[in-house]
């Protein structure tokens, strides 16, 4: 067995651009090593050289293997015709919960795009047994799902663009590692393998493979998370994305997703459950967020928070007395209140804002 890993490895590495192709080799062949015996042009002693040096890598840190026709291989992502014949894992990664959902967005996210993301995969994990959060560990949106994933003490799944043997960006290294004891690092690369441009984009197929459920959380009109969506879309799986106001720049691809009918407008969780018709945690109904839950407010307080979510960038107080003719105190008051509530947040320099 050994001997056919060997020549896994040797085969995928020496064909990187031609991994459809190996695809059906080993289908036919029934084997790796039977199809090195039948086309020997496929792989050079310098692969093969390659492939014992990674196996003792693998071996040496305690990596697992998925080999495309084995029965622990991601179901699926098996099922996508492009699919890596090999993935490389670190950590307690279970690659076939009973939920995955993947979380995409731009590298500058705004605030609310941060605070929409984390709530939502708060939310889910509350909500949504044996779930697990898969992202790209990239600036931005990706480490915000990790980080919050971590946070609700679920499983979330790191697909880097790299082998095991680095980790990138190196900012990231202590979200990498946390994922590690509950979860892990999933990825077809072998080490030594630089975080290449085009490795990004050929990564994302198993973010959008591995999912039942593709989340778009900002992104420009030309942003990488809609390579992700358009993956998504056509392995059948369900995208879904927030919506921005018209004009802002980080919401433009959303927009245009959701204009074009390929991902759903979600506002929260349970837009997603309903949406996924995922049975939720018993004697745990879906959370209502506070901003549905207005009516309980008082007049002031509703009016503060109407003003609030106008400005998605949030509003000094003294703007708030302004426009409501308040008493400062009062609106002082009012917003202590709405923030012991978990409506509003408090920022530097008098400002404040809808917590969404």
């Amino acid at each position: 067995m050994r001997e056919e890993w060997v020549n896994r490895i040797a085969l995928t590495w020496a064909n990187k651009t031609r991994l459809r192709g190996i695809r059906h080799a080993l289908e036919v062949c029934g084997s790796a090593t039977e199809v090195i015996k039948q086309h020997g042009e496929l792989v050079s002693h310098e692969a093969l050289d390659f492939a014992r040096k990674e196996l003792e890598f693998i071996e040496k840190h305690n990596i697992q293997m998925y080999y495309f026709r084995d029965e622990n291989y991601p179901y699926r992502l098996a099922h996508c015709v492009d699919a890596p014949l090999l993935l490389y894992a670190k950590g307690h990664v279970d690659v076939n919960p009973k939920h995955i959902v993947s979380v995409v967005g731009t590298r500058m996210p705004s605030e609310r795009g941060k605070d929409w993301c984390r709530q939502l995969v708060l939310d889910l994990a509350a909500q949504v047994p044996d779930l697990t959060i898969v992202s790209g560990l990239a600036y931005g949106i990706d480490v915000v799902a990790h980080r919050a994933a971590l946070e609700a003490g679920i499983p979330t799944i790191v697909i880097p663009a790299h082998g095991l043997d680095r980790i990138y960006p190196a900012v990231h290294r202590n979200v990498a590692v946390q994922a590690l004891d509950r979860g892990g690092i999933l990825t077809e690369y072998t080490r030594d393998t630089e975080p290449e441009r085009f490795n990004f984009v050929a990564r994302n197929r198993i973010v959008a493979g591995m999912a039942d459920a593709v989340v778009v959380v900002e992104s420009k009109q030309k942003g990488g998370s809609l390579i992700t969506a358009d993956m998504a879309v056509d392995y059948g799986r369900d995208v879904f994305a927030l919506p921005g106001r018209v004009g802002d720049v980080c919401s433009a691809g959303c927009n245009d997703l959701i204009k074009r009918n390929k991902a759903q407008l979600i506002e929260c969780a349970k837009d997603l459950i309903a949406a996924m018709q995922w049975e939720v945690t018993p004697n745990k109904p879906v959370q209502t967020s506070m901003l549905e839950l207005v009516c309980e407010l008082t007049d002031q307080q509703l009016q503060l928070v109407n003003l609030l979510r106008e400005a998605e960038d949030g509003l000094h107080i003294n703007q708030l007395v302004m426009e409501t003719q308040l008493a400062y105190n009062l609106v002082s008051s009012e917003l202590v209140m709405l923030e012991l509530q978990d409506v509003v947040k408090s920022m530097p320099g008098g400002m404040w804002r809808v917590k969404k």
